[in-house]
């Protein structure tokens, strides 16, 4: 699976090992913030960019508390993207509303358990159906 990892200067350390963990188990890794970006604006940016053209199949996303990335990714018409803090919530975005990338708020969740809410996110598929409505009532959203 190729996944699209992008950081500013709050989430760079703990992207940089995540990045590490991600490549341990196979995954094809594009990273979009191999320097911190200035800020959560351009890094959750080029995370959506990579996404969106296809280049990736989801994407994670770190700074200080996550909402920040979150917020600039969903300006993008067609992102779904948001900020988890459980395995649960992490893994119910994917396989109900086919998130396309998820934030982390480095400040807020230490790095094991960012591990798990991860992969968590990471082996859930999307399973359409009647989740489907409301995806479509976002896309029609200005």
């Amino acid at each position: 699976m190729d996944v699209v990892i992008g950081a500013d200067q709050d989430g760079f350390a703990m992207k940089e090992k995540v990045k590490d963990y991600l490549k341990q188990r196979d995954y094809h890794v594009i990273d979009v913030t191999p320097q911190p970006a200035k800020n959560f604006v351009e890094s959750a940016l080029a995370v959506t960019k990579e996404v969106m053209a296809g280049k990736a199949h989801k994407g994670l996303m770190f700074d200080r508390y996550g909402v920040g990335s979150t917020m600039a990714a969903t300006k993008v018409k067609g992102m779904v993207a948001t900020n988890v803090g459980d395995e649960t919530a992490a893994h119910q975005t994917a396989e109900h509303n086919g998130a396309k990338a998820i934030a982390i708020g480095t400040g807020l969740i230490g790095l094991d358990r960012a591990l798990g809410l991860i992969q968590r996110y990471l082996d859930a598929e999307y399973v359409d159906g009647r989740h489907q409505v409301r995806l479509d009532m976002l896309a029609k959203m200005i």
